[in-house]
């Protein structure tokens, strides 16, 4: 997406950090709206945003924007292929374009996936037990999981 809209303003939405949608605190319900509202949404340096061709409106984030809810695993060892399914439909292949990355946070090591153009989804614990089981040594010594000839540590930094 590459609209720069002149018209920036706040949306009075947010996506709480189970991946539900809110506008002015009541939960949006309605899966095909918040499908909508995530195809239009964009994270710029100052944040994150929806934004249309003709306005930008801040929204707040207070994890990640999607949340990985199932994994398919194809192949085996490097050739493995883990496909992703977010609580918005999308479907994400883990490789080089899309890494599996692992961030600190007040209560440990989280887990997230690129779904598209910066955007993480966190992935849900069910989840991560699943590909934890598939994990492995790997080049450097630490525990991962290969995806499309990639292989992503599960472990935070040393």
């Amino acid at each position: 997406m590459s609209w720069h809209p002149v018209r920036v303003g706040e949306s009075a939405m947010r996506i709480a950090a189970d991946g539900r949608w809110f506008y002015r605190e009541s939960e949006i319900r309605r899966p095909a709206m918040v499908q909508l509202f995530s195809s239009i949404l964009r994270r710029d340096p100052d944040g994150y945003f929806l934004v249309t061709p003709v306005e930008k409106q801040r929204i707040q984030v207070d994890d990640a924007p999607f949340i990985a809810i199932d994994v398919e695993a194809g192949e085996e060892g490097v050739a493995q292929r883990l496909v992703f399914l977010t609580n918005v439909e999308d479907l994400v292949e883990a490789g080089p374009e899309r890494p599996i990355h692992v961030r600190e946070s007040p209560t440990g090591l989280r887990p997230y996936v690129i779904v598209r153009n910066g955007l993480d989804a966190l992935i849900s614990r069910s989840v991560y037990y699943r590909i934890a089981d598939l994990s492995c040594v790997g080049p450097s010594g630490r525990l991962g999981v290969w995806s499309n000839h990639t292989f992503f540590e599960l472990e935070g930094s040393a």
